[in-house]
Parts: structure tokens; C-alpha cells; sequence
């Protein structure tokens, strides 16, 4: 089954380039459209893809409060932040928003294509350096509510960077159990991503820091 993607960038030079990249992957299939941020919250509502391209600078809504607005009404839709520059500020407002994960618009085809297919597993990739950065920024919860044991140690491996399929084998339970307990997970920390939850596990002790899966 294909992975349905939605791309949102107000650049059509951009958005042709990304689906030119995208199609030479056959488990890859871009759905449709979005030249700002509110056309890309209306197309994410119609198309329900299982991962959105954003770019964060945007007319009529940025990237940002898209994002934000997609994963409040689609958690199972995973959003991947587009960028120009790596600027921290940017990248810590993607993260808080909800995305899984942010590229550089120059990222070459083949990493952009495995990012994608790890976002759509539920995959949290994270840079070293941007791990860093995350840590400091981004709050973990004030009075989180307490996970169980088994929400626990989904969140240990979901740190460790495993995927949802990886994640059931290694506790011999269904992918769709683990999807659950990563929505319950989120819902008591009060997060809105994957890569939140793999921060916050971080940051408590739940998984070590040298532990989290990484991509350059």
C-alpha cells in the first residue's frame, strides 16, 4: 500500500521538483497540492494523506499554524517540516506544532523519500545537534499524567527510534496496539508528536540520550 502524501509550498517550481523526486519512489504517491497554509489544512481535511510536505514560510497561514492545526484534527496524519534555513527558532516551533521530523529544501532525493517512509512508520529521526537544541527548548509537561508500564516502554523504543512495526515484534503485541498506546501516550503528556514524546523521554531518563536513532 502506497504512502499518500500532500505537499505545501507556495513555490510551484518547488512543489514540481518534490513530486519529480517523490515518483521515482513506487511506494510513494503525492495526492495532492497546497500553494499556502490554509489551502494546505483544507487538503490535509479532504485527503486525509498520511504525511504532509510543509514549508513553513507561507501566505495566508505559515507553516507553523498549519501544522499545528492538522495534528490537532488529523494525529494520525504526520507532518514533516520543509525548510530553507536551519534556523533554531523555526525548528523548535515545527516540533512544538507537531511535526516529526523538518528537511532542508536541498536534502537529496533518497533521504527525503526515507524520511518520509519513517515519518508514515512513526519513525522519530533526530540530528544529534538539533536532539541538543530540542532538549533545551521544547517543555516537557508540567503535571503529566502517569503512563503504565507498557506506555512506558513503547516510549522507551519509540525513542530509541524504533518504528510502529519494530515497536510491536520487539513487545509481540499488534501494530494497531501500538498506534493506541502512542495516541494514549501523547494524550497524558499532553503532546502533539511522536517527536515530543521521544523528547520528553529523553529528557526524563525513560530512554538515553545516546540511544535516539539519528540521520544527518
Amino acid at each position: 500500500m502506497s504512502i499518500r502524501i500532500l505537499i505545501a509550498d507556495d513555490h510551484s517550481v518547488v512543489r514540481q521538483g518534490l513530486k519529480m523526486f517523490l515518483g521515482l519512489d513506487p511506494e510513494l504517491e503525492v495526492v495532492g497540492e497546497a500553494s499556502d497554509g490554509e489551502e494546505a489544512v483544507s487538503k490535509a481535511k479532504e485527503l486525509q494523506p498520511d504525511v504532509v510536505l510543509m514549508d513553513l514560510l507561507m501566505p495566508k497561514m505559515d507553516g507553523i499554524t498549519a501544522t499545528a492545526t492538522i495534528r490537532r484534527a488529523q494525529p494520525d496524519t504526520e507532518v514533516i517540516a520543509l525548510t530553507s534555513v536551519l534556523e533554531d527558532a523555526s525548528v523548535v516551533a515545527a516540533v512544538r506544532a507537531g511535526a516529526i521530523g523538518y528537511l532542508l529544501k536541498d536534502t537529496q532525493a533518497d533521504e527525503l523519500c526515507s524520511s518520509i517512509h519513517a515519518a508514515a512508520a512513526g519513525q522519530v529521526r533526530l540530528a544529534p545537534q538539533a536532539a541538543a537544541r530540542l532538549m533545551n527548548e521544547v517543555r516537557t509537561p508540567e503535571n503529566p499524567e502517569t503512563l503504565t508500564d507498557r506506555e512506558i516502554e513503547v516510549l522507551r523504543l519509540l525513542a530509541q527510534g524504533q518504528a510502529n512495526k519494530e515497536i510491536a515484534r520487539t513487545l509481540h503485541i499488534a501494530e494497531k496496539t501500538v498506534k493506541t498506546h502512542v495516541s494514549n501516550i501523547l494524550a497524558k503528556l499532553g503532546l502533539q508528536s511522536r517527536t515530543q514524546a521521544a523528547l520528553y523521554a529523553l529528557r526524563v531518563g525513560i530512554a538515553p540520550s545516546t540511544s535516539a536513532n539519528t540521520t544527518n
